[in-house]
C-alpha cells in the first residue's frame, strides 16, 4: 500500500511540474547542449519549494530533465543541480543546499547538506591575454561517486570517489578517491581502510 500511495504522489508530482520541464525540453531541443539558461531558471525555482512536497517535486522535475534521476531518492532544500548532464541512481540522499554540476552519483550515496561537486577541475583556464576565460560547455567533465559513498558537509569534490568510501565533512577531493578508503582535508589525503574504520 505503501508503495502504491508513494507512486502515486510521484506520478502527481511528475504533472505538477510538468510545465517547467516541457520549458526545459524545448530549451534542449532548439539549442542541444548550448543553452542551459531556462534549465537553470527552474532549477532555482524548484530548490525553494519547501518540506515533503518539495522533496517530490525535485525529484519529479528532475527526473523529467537530467538525463536520469530514480524517483527512489531525496534532493534536499536549497540544492541546485546546474547541469543536465547528471545521472542519479536510486536511494541517493542529497542533504540542503548542495550544488551539483555534471555528476554520476551511485546508488545509496549519501551527499551532505552544501557539498559541491564540480565538473571536473578546468572548467576556467588563463587565456594567452593573461583573463581567466569563461565559462565553456566543452571543458564540463561528469565526476562519478560511486555506490555507497559518504560524501560529508560541505566538501568540495572535483574528481571521481571510488565506491564505499567516505570522504570527510569540508574535504577538497582534487584526485581519485579508490574505493573503500576514508579521506578527509584539503586537499584530501587518505586516513583509513574503511574496514579498520569500522573496528575502531
Amino acid at each position: 500500500m505503501k508503495k502504491i500511495f508513494k507512486f502515486i504522489l510521484n506520478l502527481i508530482s511528475q504533472v505538477l511540474v510538468s510545465p517547467f520541464a516541457l520549458l526545459c525540453k524545448l530549451e534542449e531541443l532548439a539549442l542541444p547542449g548550448k543553452s542551459e539558461i531556462i534549465f537553470g531558471t527552474c532549477t532555482h525555482i524548484v530548490a525553494m519549494f519547501p518540506g515533503m512536497p518539495g522533496v517530490f517535486l525535485r525529484r519529479a522535475f528532475y527526473s523529467l530533465t537530467l538525463e536520469e534521476c530514480s524517483l527512489h531518492c531525496h534532493i534536499g532544500f536549497g540544492t541546485i543541480f546546474s547541469h543536465r548532464s547528471s545521472i542519479i541512481k536510486n536511494h541517493v540522499y542529497i542533504g540542503s543546499y548542495a550544488l551539483i554540476g555534471s555528476a554520476y552519483i551511485g546508488e545509496h550515496s549519501l551527499i551532505g547538506s552544501r557539498a559541491s561537486i564540480l565538473s571536473g577541475n578546468a572548467l576556467h583556464t588563463l587565456g594567452d591575454d593573461g583573463i581567466w576565460t569563461p565559462f565553456s560547455a566543452d571543458r564540463v567533465v561528469r565526476i562519478s561517486i560511486g555506490k555507497n559513498v559518504w560524501v560529508g558537509e560541505a566538501a568540495i569534490i572535483v574528481a571521481d570517489v571510488g565506491e564505499g568510501s567516505m570522504v570527510g565533512a569540508g574535504s577538497v577531493v582534487s584526485t581519485y578517491v579508490k574505493p573503500n578508503i576514508v579521506v578527509a582535508g584539503n586537499p584530501c589525503r587518505f586516513i583509513n581502510k574503511l574496514d579498520q574504520a569500522r573496528d575502531s
